[in-house]
């Protein structure tokens, strides 16, 4: 049997078909309604049967249409997640590298100031160990000045200093001359070298102790002194 179609058309779809269907089922129904208006149960079963040919012919496009923009949906929103999961990933990766730089920085800060901390201690260390120490005594107080004079570029030698240290206090870091124009003048001369205390202030040597009866600040101060009168304590062969 040949498909039923019309002058210049195509043949009928089959969704066409259930339409046509559904019409002659209403068709019949509606006689069937006109012929036994007494039965109920009949008129009850060509009602309902209308809306079905109709829902089935309708419907099953709509179906396919709904699966279709769920699945579409469904891909997009895993997409989405995906996009979410990846930038998340790479967000970590980034800080991670960051604290790893700045950990890496933090060490090498940490690892040059204690390279610098012992390069100190080294260095103290060393010169402690160079460091003489000098005896408590007339010939170790010479030998510490003359030390300290050459670093001071201060002339004088260990003769020299020795020379008038006893001849104007015997080797007495204490003694004090009371009976001199000075001491009638109220500026006894003090300490080893016999210096007044103007002259001791005048011509400290910094590093030494300002106390005038110190030994080395002594040495030192009248060393200076007379380096700058005489030329260099060596010079020296009475009071000065």
């Amino acid at each position: 049997m040949s498909k039923l179609s019309f002058s210049g058309h195509s043949p009928l779809t089959k969704t066409h078909k259930y339409s046509i269907a559904g019409i002659a089922t209403l068709g019949a129904a509606a006689l069937a309604f006109t012929l036994v208006p007494g039965n109920s149960t009949a008129e009850a079963e060509t009602i309902s049967a209308a809306p079905v040919a109709f829902e089935v012919a309708a419907g099953k496009p709509q179906i396919k249409d709904v699966h279709a923009s769920v699945t579409n949906q469904l891909a997009t929103a895993d997409q989405q997640a995906k996009n979410a999961a990846a930038k998340l990933k790479s967000a970590q990766s980034a800080a991670a590298k960051v604290d790893a730089a700045a950990k890496v920085k933090a060490a090498a800060v940490a690892k040059a100031k204690a390279e610098k901390d012992r390069a100190v201690k080294e260095a103290a260390s060393r010169a402690a160990a160079r460091k003489p120490v000098y005896a408590n005594n007339l010939d170790g107080w010479i030998r510490e000045s003359l030390a300290i004079m050459k670093s001071k570029g201060i002339p004088g030698s260990y003769e020299g200093l020795h020379r008038n240290i006893i001849r104007e206090s015997s080797g007495n870091p204490k003694a004090i001359n009371n009976w001199d124009i000075n001491a009638i003048n109220g500026i006894p001369s003090k300490g080893l070298l016999q210096v007044i205390p103007p002259t001791f202030s005048a011509y400290h040597v910094p590093g030494t102790s300002w106390n005038i009866y110190d030994p080395i600040a002594n040495i030192t101060a009248a060393a200076n002194y007379a380096a700058d009168k005489y030329g260099s304590m060596d010079n020296v062969n009475s009071a000065y």
